[in-house]
This record gives structure tokens, C-alpha cells and sequence, in this order.
């Protein structure tokens, strides 16, 4: 696989682990949702590339990543809700792109990862709903 691809892929999963991780956190350490919390632990540990991770690692080039300086809208967050937000969508976009750019190669695992999105868009529901009840 192409260096250019890996990273692609690499930036991705990171950046899916990475959404996941800020949602799971809020709900476990502000709300004590330990259900919602646990589902989305487990769907962080589910995202994996079974790829050898020194190329992965091999692949990031964050020195000339042409957009890695933020754009003032991500600079902004005005609640909790808006951090849990962009979070999720960050984490079903990523997911996106990985299950797109794995049906070249890796038709299983590009399904694995429409999967995990679509479990995203079901937690974000209940996410939301469970904060209307607080």
C-alpha cells in the first residue's frame, strides 16, 4: 500500500479513536453514564486496522500536513454539547473516509467500519436524548 494512503488511514483511525475518546470521557467523568460510556469505550477498542503499525507510524508526516493549523470555527466551543457534537461528527466522518478509502483493498473491513459508523449515529441519538432527561 502506498505511503499517502497509509497516512490517510492512519490520520483517520486516529482521528475516530480520538472523537470516541472525548465523548466516552464526558459521559463517563460528568454524567457517570456508565452504559454509554462502556458502548463507546468498546467501539473505540473496535476501531483497528490490522495493518503492520510501524508503517502506519512510518507513514505520518505531520510536519507538512498542509492543514494542520486550526480554522477559527473548531477554535470555538460554546457548552459541553457543542464539544460532544463536534466530537461525534468528527468521529462518523472519520469513520467515512476509512470505510471509503478500505473498499479498494480491504472490502471487509471497509464494512467493519460502515458498521462502527452507524453505531455512532445510533449513540449520538441516545447521547442527546439522555441529556434531555438530565
Amino acid at each position: 500500500m502506498e505511503k499517502s494512503t497509509l497516512r490517510l488511514l492512519d490520520a483517520n483511525l486516529n482521528r475516530l479513536k480520538e472523537g470516541i475518546r472525548v465523548v466516552e470521557d464526558i459521559f463517563r467523568y460528568k454524567y457517570n453514564n456508565k452504559n454509554l460510556s462502556l458502548r463507546l469505550k468498546e467501539l473505540r477498542h473496535s476501531a483497528r486496522l490490522d495493518f503492520d503499525t510501524n508503517a502506519l507510524l512510518n507513514s505520518r508526516d505531520i510536519k507538512n500536513d498542509v492543514l494542520k493549523t486550526s480554522i477559527e470555527s473548531e477554535k470555538i466551543r460554546k457548552n459541553l454539547q457543542d464539544i460532544l457534537l463536534a466530537n461525534f461528527k468528527r468521529a462518523e466522518e472519520s469513520a467515512r473516509v476509512l470505510e471509503e478509502c478500505l473498499k479498494l483493498e480491504y472490502q471487509a473491513k471497509s464494512t467493519d467500519f460502515k458498521n462502527l459508523r452507524y453505531e455512532l449515529y445510533e449513540l449520538e441519538k441516545l447521547a442527546f436524548l439522555s441529556l434531555e432527561t438530565n
